[in-house]
């Protein structure tokens, strides 16, 4: 808070607020897409269900491991557009309905993520401090809010790269000594069912793309990530950064995984009595009772802090992202866009740090809809995965797109994804069934979602060169341009 409190006196206008003057080092920008991609879905509904099911929760992670791949190819061309936020580049390409609809998705499925880092924060002070979950909720919400709100991005970059650090070190350390002191291979092999070690699990193929895809569309329609590539300093620090990311990101979701079940495999083993036992319905909080009791699985007592730290870690950076970005869509999208256009550099930062304190108390809010983070994080990914993703990559990959394939993609995949939950939380609450699991909702909200991009873009006419052609212009044509100008 410190450091907030200290940069929040640099911010002279909306690009310091927003994407920290467009200034961020690679080795600051690597921490923070570390730290903004490793949330409470990694550190508890991942966790939770690598504690249920194996390593075969691994397809979870894998789907964003394979998507920062192909977003290494796309960064730099990012980064060379140099807006401000996703929807900017929806509107440069379709238009400004594509620019609202994709604020809308954003806004839906951000504030829900946000929502449950909040939750995890509960869970934290609960376990650490005895204080009552619905009051832990309301003071990781009070600090978050507070936290975003003095200097935005100039803040969370200086603070992740710290996170990146603590939460790495945490897990890299923690999972040889619980592995070692738990007895080994010989005490895995005896307490978990062979399952566990398979590539699906006792699940299938289309098990492993229901949890894969999210994960996988997210991360490619992540605006977060965007919005970080737009702070990079050059096109070359966001494509050295995002080699860097899949590197960091694959070691520490695996070493979290593993953490999991082999500190799950002890502790839900224990007698039902016992103060240390851990049920499987509350498996999501593997993590956080192994740090707090890790003791019994041969962690010392630094260790044990070191986790916690690397949870709040995960927590609070998790939160401070995923509230700037929708808050920078309400600002530069609807206020600045549609409402006052002529708005400076200081107004803009205000209504900005308005908009994060109310979308903290949506995020609130949206808490009560929801049983678990698992069913949390697959909701907000799909929104995002099926509302924006497709539309998004069509903008930098296929030419042949059109204005209103794309914005019917995006209408799509919101449309889909709402529908389906919204039933699902009916049908619940009146005949305890649910019309799909939210580890299937991808598969219908994404088919249908490229299945109306494809196929309106092929029944509109093409647009002109003039909409696409910024999105494929290289270094060497940029350069060449700016020779003929010259001349």
């Amino acid at each position: 808070m410190s450091i907030s409190i200290w940069k929040s006196f640099l911010v002279k206008n909306q690009e310091d607020f927003m994407v920290a003057g467009r200034s961020v080092s690679t080795s600051k920008l690597v921490g923070t897409l570390l730290c903004t991609w490793m949330g409470s879905g990694s550190l508890l509904a991942g966790a939770g269900l690598a504690a249920n099911i194996g390593f075969s929760e691994l397809w979870m992670a894998a789907g964003a491991w394979v998507a920062i791949v192909i977003v290494f190819f796309l960064a730099a061309r990012v980064r060379r557009i140099a807006e401000f936020t996703v929807p900017d580049i929806l509107e440069l390409r379709y238009n400004k309905w594509a620019r609202i609809l994709g604020t809308i998705v954003i806004v839906i499925a951000y504030t829900t993520i946000v929502g449950y880092q909040f939750r995890a924060g509960g869970f934290v002070l609960d376990l650490v401090a005895g204080v009552p979950e619905w009051q832990g909720v309301l003071l990781t919400a009070g600090f978050i809010v507070t936290f975003t709100a003095f200097a935005g991005m100039l803040s969370i970059v200086s603070v992740d790269i710290i996170n990146g650090a603590v939460i790495t070190a945490a897990v890299i350390i923690a999972v040889p000594l619980v592995y070692i002191n738990i007895g080994g291979a010989e005490h895995l092999t005896t307490t978990l069912d062979p399952s566990y070690f398979t590539i699906f699990g006792e699940n299938n193929f289309w098990w492993a793309m229901g949890i894969f895809l999210p994960t996988f569309f997210l991360l490619l329609g992540e605006s977060n990530m965007y919005q970080k590539f737009f702070s990079a300093r050059n096109e070359k620090s966001a494509k050295t950064a995002v080699m860097w990311w899949v590197v960091g990101t694959i070691i520490v979701e695996t070493a979290l995984a593993s953490l999991a079940i082999f500190a799950f495999s002890h502790f839900n083993a224990l007698p039902s009595a016992s103060e240390f036992f851990l049920s499987s319905g509350e498996s999501e909080r593997i993590i956080l009772h192994t740090a707090r009791y890790g003791s019994e699985v041969g962690l010392p007592l630094i260790v044990g802090l070191l986790l916690i730290m690397a949870s709040v870690a995960i927590i609070t950076s998790t939160g401070n992202s995923f509230l700037l970005t929708p808050s920078t869509n309400l600002t530069r999208d609807i206020y600045q866009r549609f409402i006052n256009p002529h708005a400076d550099g200081k107004m803009i930062v205000i209504i900005q740090r308005m908009a994060v304190v109310l979308l903290g108390i949506l995020a609130w809010l949206l808490l009560t809809q929801f049983e678990t983070i698992l069913a949390m994080a697959l909701t907000a990914y799909t929104m995002v995965g099926a509302g924006l993703t497709p539309a998004l990559l069509a903008a930098f990959l296929w030419k042949r797109v059109t204005v209103a394939g794309g914005v019917s993609s995006i209408a799509t995949g919101m449309g889909v994804t709402l529908f389906i939950t919204v039933a699902n939380s009916i049908l619940v609450s009146t005949t305890g069934e649910q019309l799909l699991n939210e580890q299937y909702i991808i598969l219908p909200a994404a088919s249908a979602s490229i299945l109306v991009l494809i196929v309106v873009s092929l029944l509109t006419p093409p647009d002109p060169k003039e909409k696409w052609g910024r999105f494929y212009t290289t270094e060497k044509s940029l350069d060449e341009a700016m020779q003929k100008v010259k001349k």
